[in-house]
């Protein structure tokens, strides 16, 4: 059974359309990853599942309860952790906690249990004397997803949770999220690090408000339009420059130390690359074919409808 549904979703703010006819699914008990970069139009899909504003057209479900109709129920049932989460900084850690246990009226009988067990599989034990203001960023990540979770929502919506954090605490997280999925929750994820997306069950790839492709990250794989080359170079952004100018290929983009280039002429790209480089003074470290990622796949998937080269997405 599904825990969203949205059919034709879909939002304006004037001429420009937000969010342009979602559909998709995601079951009960997955990690659902909304992929895309800024301003593609995740933050008001999820606004949108959340009841937090309503659709210009379409429809969603959340629980079983309509986004617009069953907008109360809907948040009873939920919990949802923004961009721009709501920690008090002159409370502490468990002051924060009991906060939103008030607001969300989680019962006093029990209440202490759950919160010491949401405290140690967050790590967040040793720190539930101090002042939020004093919290890492990672920290704070983290306590907000504890009081997200603190009435026990059976969905889960987190938008772009870990954009700003620290790789070790970015891993931390995606842990608890992990541990969640034993207790049955579905998670709801926005995110622009692709590497992220990977670790979903499934992902749906947005770009202007649409869906260009929905499914597990190997499926999405699939869709990829000709070989990637990746090419190691003395000075790889200068190597990007010199190759997007002279290849003929479908996309060149950076992608951290190293140039990704998209070809159905492998051969031919390998010899345009080596005499490219040599005649700009630039030293080939080394060349090869690889399996794509799903940033590669975004960026060729974009490329097709819209033409031009794509580089560093997160």
């Amino acid at each position: 059974m599904e825990a969203i549904i949205a059919e034709t979703l879909t939002k304006l703010f004037g001429e420009l359309c937000a969010v342009d006819s979602l559909t998709f699914a995601v079951a009960k008990g997955e990690i659902f990853g909304i992929v895309g970069p800024d301003g593609a139009g995740k933050t008001t899909t999820m606004r949108l599942l959340t009841s937090i504003m309503e659709p210009t057209s379409g429809d969603a479900w959340v629980g079983g309860l309509h986004i617009v109709n069953e907008a109360e129920a809907i948040k009873e049932e939920i919990g949802y952790m923004s961009q721009r989460f709501g920690l008090y900084a002159d409370l502490t850690v468990e002051e924060n906690i009991d906060f939103y246990a008030d607001i969300y009226r989680v019962p006093r009988k029990g209440r202490r249990a759950k919160k010491d067990r949401l405290l140690s599989f967050s790590n967040l034990t040793p720190f539930r004397k101090r002042l939020a203001r004093n919290l890492s960023g990672g920290m704070k990540q983290k306590l907000g997803l504890v009081c997200a979770l603190i009435h026990t929502p059976k969905v889960l919506f987190l938008d772009e949770p870990t954009n700003g954090v620290d790789p070790v605490s970015r891993r931390d997280f995606w842990r608890i999220l992990y541990h969640l999925l034993h207790e049955k929750v579905t998670i709801f994820v926005s995110t622009a690090y692709l590497d992220e997306a990977e670790r979903c069950n499934r992902v749906g790839l947005i770009n202007r408000g649409g869906m260009l492709a929905c499914g597990t990250p190997e499926e999405v794989k699939r869709l990829m339009r000709g070989t990637i080359m990746e090419i190691r170079s003395s000075e790889p952004r200068r190597a990007m420059v010199v190759l997007r100018e002279q290849l003929q290929a479908d996309s060149v983009g950076l992608f951290g130390d190293c140039v990704h280039v998209v070809t159905h002429e492998t051969d031919m790209t390998a010899t345009q690359t080596k005499e490219a480089l040599m005649r700009a003074g630039l030293k080939l470290n080394s060349i090869k074919t690889i399996d794509p990622s799903l940033e590669d796949v975004f960026i060729s998937v974009i490329t097709g409808r819209e033409g031009g080269n794509y580089s560093e997405f997160h």
